[in-house]
């Protein structure tokens, strides 16, 4: 089996049925964090390991070329025979068209997203101000408005965004864990895992492994600032703010790149912050994390495995 077939069954693989082990995962809810960067490893080692498949289909006839050779020796008579796909010349355009196809698509697609989330999140951040007015004791924009919200846009100018409404429905120590769930979000970048994500979609949206990271990023990074919230607030303060934010949600909050106190899996917050998990062990943390740099670092060890074996190995008598 040749290199490129085996990268292949590995994107397949973690593409599909590793999709379908994450998804039925429950150690994601008790470790959000790991949750996101195992989500993330994934998806995008799939992107990789796509274009490295296109590269090796190629490589046999082009960058183990008669200048290579002379320049390598014998050495290359193994990396031909460990690399060589059917199909000569017809296989390496292939190659190169995928690996090509892998990277300008990723690219453009990266270069769009981040551009449109940008613009909105500037234009979202300048409007709020606008229309509100810095509150500094609590941190935030106030908005006049009577639908209770609480959301935060990052950015350029990051941004807590607080309505009246919400002032009105929220006790102080509930407002409290509220702003600090939003200042999490911004803290520690979560817009920026959010994009990943939604990159990774658009970048090869037939996959299910695609389809499902953006929504368990979305899920899991709302999962992951209660944990920092609730480090210094009460708990149960924040899941009545949440029941509260969540029944009084009957219109949406508005379209922009915005990460909102109440808006993914309201239910399954609350019950978490009620009744918390016992958090992973460190054996598994460990396991779980090896498991990220395994995806991280597999397809480029599986792509280049077998020419430094070769090297190592030295000449090899010429056939």
């Amino acid at each position: 089996m040749t290199v490129a077939a085996i990268l292949l069954a590995y994107a397949v693989g973690v593409s599909t049925l590793g999709a379908r082990m994450l998804a039925r995962a429950d150690w994601t809810a008790r470790a959000p964090l790991l949750g996101i960067l195992t989500y993330l490893a994934a998806a995008w080692s799939v992107v990789a390991t796509l274009g490295l498949v296109g590269l090796t289909l190629a490589v046999h006839a082009t960058a183990l070329g008669s200048a290579l050779s002379q320049l390598i020796g014998a050495c290359v008579l193994r990396l031909r025979a460990t690399y060589a796909t059917p199909g000569g010349a017809v296989a390496a355009g292939a190659g190169l068209a995928l690996a090509g196809g892998v990277a300008v698509r990723t690219a453009l697609t990266a270069a769009s997203q981040l551009h449109v989330t940008r613009r909105q999140a500037l234009r979202h951040a300048r409007t709020a101000r606008l229309v509100g007015h810095p509150e500094p004791a609590l941190g935030a924009v106030l908005v006049e408005h009577w639908q209770p919200a609480a959301y935060c846009v990052a950015g350029r100018h990051p941004t807590v965004i607080l309505t009246t409404g919400a002032l009105q429905v929220l006790a102080p120590g509930q407002l409290d864990a509220v702003l600090a769930h939003e200042r999490a979000h911004l803290a520690w970048r979560h817009h920026r895992l959010v994009a990943m994500a939604r990159i990774s979609r658009r970048a090869l949206p037939f996959l299910p492994l695609m389809r499902d990271t953006e929504a368990q990023v979305e899920r899991l990074v709302e999962l992951h600032a209660d944990d920092a919230a609730t480090q210094t607030r009460d708990p149960g303060s924040l899941a009545t703010a949440l029941v509260v934010l969540a029944a009084a949600a009957s219109a949406p909050v508005p379209a922009a790149p915005v990460l909102a106190s109440a808006a993914t899996d309201a239910v399954h917050r609350i019950h978490r912050l009620l009744h918390p998990a016992e958090p992973l062990d460190r054996t598994r943390r460990l396991l779980l994390r090896a498991v990220v740099a395994a995806l991280v670092l597999g397809p480029l060890v599986m792509a280049l495995a077998p020419a430094v074996l070769a090297l190592a190995l030295g000449r090899v008598p010429h056939a």
